[in-house]
């Protein structure tokens, strides 16, 4: 059972999301607003995941994802009416972990939440001690990552993804193949996910984000991690 945050102005929906969640075995709290949300986070409400609306009163979805994530590594999922590949792109690249567009199968968002949590989890404790490539660190034990020393505060999608890549180094992986390892998605998932997250997590590791050294793209075949 997920303890689910769900951010929705519609009461008819939320009230119809809420009751088809909880009879898949999570639990919901609704808040209404992004404002609301936000405070309740601050609180520290207990929540393994948030369902986000992008279209709210006040405060939009977008920005509630990025304040979101300044503070926390909660996984963050978007809902959208707007399948629109640039409000797709904003939100990934916001931090968001994963969306749906509405209307969608309840099912289907229950699959979400437990793909979203599962990437959270962390690796098995007899994974690889500490691995390197130039200047970053990645320890798949205590799940840090540092950089010339300093630690990294990655989400839990851009640490499974960078987990990925180092478990095979060198290697191009597909986005297809990324969806599949990451996002637990087959054929019919959305590659727009791997390049935002690809890009949030160049941020991070890269000294120069635009101009790669570490995890390069392999043009027309996915992305590698390679040792500089």
């Amino acid at each position: 059972m997920a303890r689910v945050l769900l951010v929705e102005d519609d009461d008819a929906l939320a009230e119809a999301l809420s009751l088809a969640l909880g009879s898949l075995g999570h639990s919901v709290e609704v808040a209404a607003t992004g404002e609301r949300a936000l405070a309740l986070l601050s609180e520290g409400h207990a929540t393994d995941v948030v369902l986000l609306d992008v279209m709210l009163p006040g405060i939009d979805g977008f920005e509630v994802c990025r304040r979101i994530r300044i503070a926390s590594t909660v996984p963050l999922i978007l809902l959208t009416a707007r399948g629109d590949a640039i409000d797709v792109v904003v939100g990934l690249e916001g931090g968001a972990d994963d969306y749906v567009v509405k209307p969608t199968e309840p099912r289907i968002i229950d699959a979400r939440i437990k793909a979203v949590l599962r990437r959270s989890m962390p690796p098995d404790a007899n994974t690889d001690p500490c691995l390197r490539f130039g200047p970053l660190e990645i320890d798949p034990l205590s799940l840090v990552v540092t950089r010339d020393g300093q630690e990294l505060h990655l989400t839990a999608t851009e640490l499974r993804l960078l987990l990925e890549f180092a478990d095979r180094p060198g290697q191009v992986l597909s986005r297809q193949v990324l969806l599949r390892q990451v996002w637990d998605y087959g054929y019919v998932g959305d590659s727009r996910i791997v390049d935002a997250a690809v890009a949030r997590l160049r941020a991070k590791i890269e000294e120069d984000a635009g101009n790669p050294v570490l995890l390069r793209t392999v043009r027309g075949l996915g992305y590698r991690l390679v040792k500089p």
